[in-house]
């Protein structure tokens, strides 16, 4: 039925919750999952205009943070293989949810297995932002994870 999922995740405690469902879902036939975490691209404007008159090299820092994503999604393939899953990862720079979408129309994906919200879940009462976009805008199914 869901032969290939994407599991977005922002490594928070939510998404480790979701990471667990993924898991579940082996026995339900899925074969491979696309693991995507997307650097937000916000956050790195935002912490570059903070940087006047510092002496931290944005580039660095962006290499940084997405070198430390890379690691934690290795962490998460490594994971999911052991389960016996085929597993992509894609660590990309954008608007989350934007992005989330783009990945599923280009991995062409059964369904969409997400966090309810993520490390900014206190400013969202039920759902996080970019989980509810992504249940919004997305054309699959989208498995939500509490």
């Amino acid at each position: 039925m869901f032969n290939k999922i994407l599991f977005p995740t922002d490594f928070s405690d939510v998404s480790e919750k979701a990471l667990q469902f993924v898991l579940q879902l082996k026995g339900a036939g899925t074969k491979e999952v696309v693991v995507l975490h997307v650097v937000d691209e916000r956050d790195l404007q935002h912490f570059q205009s903070s940087m006047v008159a510092t002496y931290l090299d944005y580039g660095e820092v962006e290499r940084r943070w997405i070198a430390d994503a890379e690691e934690k999604c290795d962490a998460i393939k490594t994971q999911l293989e052991a389960a016996g899953f085929k597993v992509k990862v894609r660590v990309e720079k954008g608007i989350p949810f934007s992005r989330i979408l783009k990945v599923e129309e280009e991995e062409d994906v059964a369904s969409v297995v997400i966090g309810s919200h993520g490390k900014t879940g206190l400013t969202e009462m039920l759902l996080g932002s970019v989980s509810e976009k992504v249940i919004r805008k997305s054309k699959r199914p989208v498995l939500v994870v509490r």
